[in-house]
This record gives structure tokens, sequence and C-alpha cells, in this order.
């Protein structure tokens, strides 16, 4: 079995909509970024990564590169995926956190998991989304941004188990 930890941080800016688990969130403020700034799935992709021994998130979608501007963080999730298939890894469970003061993300969060599973071909039983605050403290307390981690694990599989 191997473990991956994944962490992203992004700051709130005017004008952008507000994507978190491939999920359009009702807020003032979305998330500056190349891509749409999802900062849970980045979180996850880089813990997925990570658990299989790969590179991050920017070397495989660096944000110079045009053909990611403002791309679905679903579908660089769905390339990761086919990185760990091709690799013969099997994904046994994730494990989200969204730190953010606002807005409150309860409500959205089947929406997301259903997201991923569909995504990552993954039961949405072994998928946990939590969120929390920062209590006021720092560029998360002051309402600056929001960031997310995220824990992985995955298996090696013969080939034949790795065809969901």
């Amino acid at each position: 079995m191997n473990v991956g930890f994944g962490y992203d941080v992004h700051r709130f800016k005017k004008g952008r909509k507000l994507i978190l688990g491939g999920v359009e969130i009702t807020a003032r403020k979305g998330l500056d970024g190349h891509s749409d700034a999802d900062v849970l799935i980045h979180a996850l992709m880089d813990a997925l990564l990570g658990s299989a021994g790969l590179n991050d998130i920017g070397h495989f979608f660096p944000n110079t590169d045009p053909a990611y501007k403002n791309i679905s963080s679903l579908k660089l999730l769905a390339i990761v995926y086919k990185e760990l298939k091709k690799r013969s890894f099997k994904i046994n469970n994730a494990d989200m956190t969204i730190i953010a003061e606002t807005p409150k993300i309860y409500p959205y969060i089947d929406a997301m998991k259903e997201n991923i599973s569909k995504v990552l071909k993954l039961n949405k039983a072994k998928i946990a989304i939590k969120a929390t605050t920062n209590e006021k403290m720092g560029f998360i307390g002051r309402g600056e941004g929001m960031a997310a981690m995220a824990i992985t694990t995955i298996k090696k599989v013969k080939s034949a188990e790795c065809r969901v």
C-alpha cells in the first residue's frame, strides 16, 4: 500500500467562479489560478501522484501552458487517474480537508464526492471530504484565500485488476 499527501492553496479573486470538487459554489469571489483553481482537486491530484512516486501537478500541467488555461480540474484528475492505471495502481481511498472561513462547504460535499467518484471510478464510501476554518488566523482567517489537504492510499495490482 502506498500513501500520498497533497496540499494546495489559492488566493481569492473577484470576478472568478469558486469551483471546489468540480462543483460551482455560491460565493462572492472565486480562486485565482491558471486552471479553474479547484484547490480540492489540486491537492487530491498531488496526493495521488505522490503516492505513485510521480512528479507533482506542476510537472504534468504547467501553468505556463495555454492548454490548461481555465480548464476544469476534473479533466486534469482524469489524466492523473490514467497515469496511475497505466502503472497498474488502484486507488483505495481519498481523504480531503478544505480550509476556509467562508463559504459554508457542507451543502456541496455530496456533489463533490459524486464528481470525484465518477472520475476515479471509486466508490463514494471511499471518499471523505471535510471542511474546517482557520479560526480567523493567518491569510485564510483573514479571508484572503483557501487551502486543501488530501491523503490517498493506492496499491499496485495486476494489470487485469486495473481495468475497471
